[in-house]
């Protein structure tokens, strides 16, 4: 049989067909894969290229720069890791490879894997929503503590609860907090101290591996942590180290040693805020005294002079004022009268015929009594009376001359 009467197919069809057995594989899309890290290459996009080997084969491996953030640590040569991903194919080299999607250190990496599982199921049930967290109580008097008796944490949060408020009483369950019964012994604690009625309560530990904190990732312990009814403060192990009731708690603290400082209020700081307080009140009052002695000095002026007494006082004043500026007004009055009577009695004394008179002038009236100004009003023979300042002259023209020129 020739070619010609064959199926031939081309190289990149067969990857092609290859790589689409795979995808349809379903185990192979979801796949953990456990072994030693070798030929490892931090790429300068943000890839990581290395291969899995272990004692009797090898699988090449790549993580996507967008996957590593989930990486919590750098590979290293002949690390031992658990690597979570889909096998595929590259169809350009026909070659098939892990794409790693976490990748977790052996011994760990089923934790790990069995914490983020438990993690999404817990927060889909909404056990990490934010209306269910309780606010912790900002001055406590009993503080409860679920966590080992010996060790670090129990220690630290005594030092730090006496030395910021030695008054608060501290009730301590002493929990197991590692192994299998560790999950039984702290639901215990919480509910013995939920019964105690304390105010708060801190559930923790110092820290450790992920196998040492398990029982803090246990369901039935973040369970019991929702359903208290006293403010939980969750203090496990480190400031990295992240457990499933920190989640759940009310409130999380880094390190047994924060959660005391949370918990617990600073006696010293709150005796120095309640004297500025009064300190405060006391400038308060007396600025609001001295406004009101202010505006009663002000109210006691107003009713001296609105009352009746000060009416009639202020209307006595208005009248003498009055009375004073009438005076004043009539006496420069008559002062101005009597200099304008001067001045027309001078006046009139200019134009008076009798003053005249008393200068040496005379009058000169006819018989009828009129008054003679002009030559041609007398003729000779006419009767006279001349008038001068002591009496009068009669007398008889002898003659009228007139003289040219005169006006």
């Amino acid at each position: 049989m020739d070619a010609k009467t064959r199926n031939v197919y081309t190289v990149s069809q067969v990857n092609s067909y290859i790589g689409n057995m795979f995808s349809q594989d379903f185990m192979l899309q979801n796949i953990y894969i456990k072994g030693e890290v070798s030929n490892c290459k931090y790429h300068s996009s943000g890839h990581i290229y290395f291969t899995m080997k272990d004692g009797k084969g090898a699988i090449a491996c790549v993580m996507f720069a967008g996957q590593r953030k989930g990486l919590k640590f750098r590979l290293e040569e002949g690390m031992q890791i658990v690597a979570a991903g889909t096998v595929g194919v590259y169809e350009r080299d026909g070659k098939y490879q892990l794409y790693a999607r976490e990748i977790f250190p052996d011994g760990a990496g089923y934790l790990y894997e069995k914490y983020e599982r438990l993690k999404r199921d817990l927060e889909e049930r909404g056990l990490f929503a934010q209306e269910y967290k309780q606010p912790i109580p900002r001055y406590i008097r009993s503080l409860g503590v679920v966590t080992a008796p010996t060790g670090a944490a129990v220690r630290d949060i005594i030092t730090i609860s006496h030395r910021r408020n030695p008054y608060v009483q501290i009730i301590l369950y002493p929990a197991i907090v590692q192994g299998d019964q560790a999950a039984e012994s702290i639901i215990q604690g919480i509910r013995a101290l939920e019964r105690l009625g304390v105010d708060a309560m801190i559930v923790g530990r110092g820290g450790g591996s992920i196998e040492d904190l398990w029982a803090f990732n246990e369901e039935v312990v973040a369970q019991a942590v929702f359903d208290c009814r006293v403010p939980i403060l969750s203090a496990v192990g480190h400031e990295t180290d992240t457990t499933i009731i920190d989640y759940v708690a009310d409130l999380r603290a880094p390190t047994p040693s924060a959660a005391a400082e949370l918990a617990i209020c600073d006696v010293k700081q709150l005796f120095a805020q309640l004297e500025g307080y009064r300190q405060e009140l006391n400038r308060r009052m007396e600025t609001r005294l001295a406004f009101a002695r202010l505006r009663y000095e002000r109210m006691q002026e107003r009713l001296f002079y609105l009352s009746p007494a000060g009416q009639i006082r202020e209307r006595r004043m208005q009248a003498m004022h009055l009375e004073e500026r009438m005076r004043a007004a009539m006496a420069k009055r008559l002062v101005s009268g009597r200099h304008r009577l001067e001045l027309y009695m001078e006046k009139m004394k200019g134009l008076s015929p009798l003053e005249k008179l008393n200068q040496g002038f005379s009058h000169v009236s006819d018989a009828r009594g009129r008054t003679i100004s002009d030559v041609g009003q007398v003729q000779t023979g006419d009767l006279l009376t001349v008038h001068v300042k002591n009496g009068r002259i009669c007398a008889r023209v002898e003659s009228v001359e007139r003289e040219d020129g005169v006006w």
